[in-house]
């Protein structure tokens, strides 16, 4: 028999992966399971970016091996993006990195920086992602804790008192998922200030600046130079567009053409049309970003019923697709779940995956139908 790896040994499926085979199963035996669990938009992308990927189509070298770097109108796209949104400038030919998805960006940085007995700062609770993909590379993580007393905000004055002569990276993530919370510029400026008094690379992941939060930010913004931080973002969430699986990196010159010596040995470039499509919606106006916020806005409404109803206390002022609530005194996350989603079938997050300090809070996606928000509500009191 031939073992796994040994790096497999500290590390689990994703747990949607297997949590969604029995939600589906559920609902293959006719239960009519209502997921509020997952972060994946159930709206369609933009119209005119569905036109401009049929355009692109009929182009003659569409069909063939494109730039690992991206087409030069995609990051030129990215580019206007961030100095339109974010205030942000950008140089499209050296400080951008086209992605398939920020997900591979994750494992694309730690095998671009992190050597085996590294230690990486990871957010507790946090996307788990950043964990398992720092134990795939043999880097150690060194959880740093988020609660709701402080807001969800890293404790500086704790993480000083740490030990960090072996702290390569540190993740962030904001606006946050899972708590929603949202940073202000002197939360990056003090980042910034950490990272560079102790050699630390900070990356910030920044797919949700523009759901349900009226300020986006970008952690360059507020950065003396781009030496010691990184920035990863989506069109996932954003323009609808999670199957397309496209993202970017942005930072220095030296610490992008640092990760392509990993992307352009994992990938052959990303198919053309996808980026054309990209493209568009990132030349979109902001009108199309409040038009959707009207939609969520609704949506968050419903769920507030919904979370009100089971007694979750939470706080209303959370940007992103998600309302992040704590569950009722004496209620564990997980045993929760499992009582929505056998008594009532409705599915949503339990907080433990996220993190020991995601225990005793569930998490409630936006991305179902307001229709299917009031069914999930109504369950309770029929």
């Amino acid at each position: 028999m031939i073992a796994q790896a040994s790096r497999l040994n500290h590390v689990e499926e994703y747990y949607f992966s297997t949590k969604l085979k029995e939600v589906r199963a559920l609902q293959d035996s006719g239960k009519p399971v209502i997921n509020l669990g997952v972060g994946s938009p159930d709206l369609q992308p933009p119209p005119q970016v569905m036109t401009a990927l049929h355009q692109a189509l009929l182009n003659p070298s569409a069909h063939q091996y494109q730039p690992y770097r991206g087409t030069n109108d995609f990051r030129k796209a990215i580019a206007e993006f961030y100095q339109n949104f974010y205030s942000v400038a950008l140089d499209h030919e050296t400080e951008i990195l086209p992605l398939m998805g920020s997900k591979e960006g994750i494992t694309h940085i730690s095998m671009a920086f992190l050597n085996e007995g590294d230690e990486v700062l990871v957010p507790n609770p946090g996307y788990p992602t950043y964990a398992s993909v720092s134990r795939l590379v043999g880097a150690s993580t060194v959880l740093y804790n988020l609660n709701e007393e402080t807001g969800w905000l890293p404790d500086f004055e704790e993480l000083e008192k740490r030990d960090l002569s072996k702290v390569k990276l540190m993740w962030v993530n904001y606006p946050n998922m899972p708590t929603g919370a949202v940073a202000k510029k002197e939360l990056f400026e003090q980042l910034y200030r950490f990272g560079k008094k102790h050699s630390i690379l900070v990356v910030n992941d920044n797919p949700y600046s523009f759901i349900l939060n009226e300020e986006p930010q970008s952690i360059l913004k507020y950065c003396e130079d781009m030496d010691g931080v990184l920035e990863l973002n989506s069109l996932s969430k954003s323009f609808n567009m999670s199957g397309w699986r496209i993202g970017m990196l942005c930072g220095s010159e030296k610490h992008i053409n640092t990760v392509l010596k990993v992307k352009t040995n994992m990938d052959s470039g990303m198919f053309f049309p996808l980026q054309a499509g990209a493209a568009m919606a990132l030349r979109l106006s902001p009108e199309w970003f409040s038009e959707q916020n009207k939609i969520y806005q609704r949506r968050k409404e419903e769920i507030v019923k919904l979370a009100t109803a089971l007694k979750c206390s939470f706080s209303e002022d959370q940007a992103g697709m998600f309302l992040w609530c704590k569950v009722p005194q004496g209620n564990t996350s997980e045993g929760f779940v499992e009582h929505l989603l056998k008594k009532y079938h409705i599915f949503a997050a339990p907080g433990f995956i996220f993190g020991s300090q995601g225990e005793g809070y569930i998490r409630f996606s936006l991305c179902a139908s307001e229709e299917n928000i009031i069914k999930a509500c109504n369950r309770l009191t029929a």
